[in-house]
């Protein structure tokens, strides 16, 4: 009761103003039945009014507050992938026995529709991200993640992340990542289910990067073209690749 002290005064005082205020234009005018009248009329508007401010206006304002937090998260997201995600990305790629079956799927550019978005969904949903840990530079993967950990800290305090779990859960997965590799004083005679377990942490925190960023690329190219642009000539799995417009 007490948090809702202040409204309670306050629906009280309205209330007495009202009466006071039909009061008055009793005493002027002395006409009880069109003060009844009135009153009934404006009681029968009630239903019609909480439908038009609660469900309305209401969603109107909600699906706008929406639009901005999704506009301000993938500035978030853009930010994440200019620094850190891209290059995460194309790392990782360097050591899947298996990415020229996907390269395609990664390889975007202008006449990309939302089914073809879709259908590359599909299939990097099924692949299998199977990494080469026993190529990977574990000690500088450590310092690579551990250079950028302040930085997405930093994207973690963002409440606009609060409104995309996915992108969250992906920031979590190199997270974790990171304290294994830091954990470990040396990476020489680690057993093979340690490996295993390693190769799991990567495998999550690669397949994360990888779908959210085709996702981010799916936004930019229907919200933000000339991001977009920038954003396939620069493209880490596309060997063609060039920053300089033809």
């Amino acid at each position: 009761m007490k948090n809702y002290g202040w409204q309670i005064v306050l629906g009280i005082v309205l209330i007495a103003l009202s009466t006071v205020l039909y009061y008055v234009y009793f005493l002027i005018y002395h006409d009880a039945h069109h003060i009844f009248v009135y009153l009934l009329e404006a009681v029968a508007f009630v239903p019609i009014q909480v439908l038009l401010v609660t469900l309305i206006i209401e969603g109107l304002l909600n699906i706008r507050e929406k639009k901005s937090k999704m506009a301000k998260l993938n500035m978030v997201i853009g930010t994440f992938y200019s620094d850190t995600g891209t290059k995460l990305a194309e790392y990782f790629f360097k050591f899947d026995p298996d990415g020229e079956t996907i390269r395609n799927d990664l390889v975007i550019d202008d006449d990309w529709t939302n089914e073809k978005f879709s259908s590359a969904i599909n299939v990097l949903r099924n692949h299998k991200y199977n990494l080469q840990i026993e190529k990977i530079d574990l000690e500088g993967l450590r310092c690579r993640l551990l250079e950028k950990r302040k930085f997405m800290m930093r994207l973690l305090e963002n409440p606009n992340l609060l409104e995309h779990d996915n992108f969250t859960d992906m920031l979590w997965a190199i997270f974790h990542l990171t304290e294994e590799l830091v954990a470990r004083n040396q990476f020489s005679g680690l057993s093979k289910n340690d490996i295993e377990h390693l190769r799991g942490d990567m495998k999550r925190a690669y397949k994360a990067i990888i779908f959210e960023w085709i996702a981010y690329m799916k936004h930019l190219k229907a919200e933000y073209p000339y991001l977009f642009s920038l954003a396939m000539r620069t493209n880490p799995f596309n060997p063609n690749a060039s920053v300089y417009v033809p």
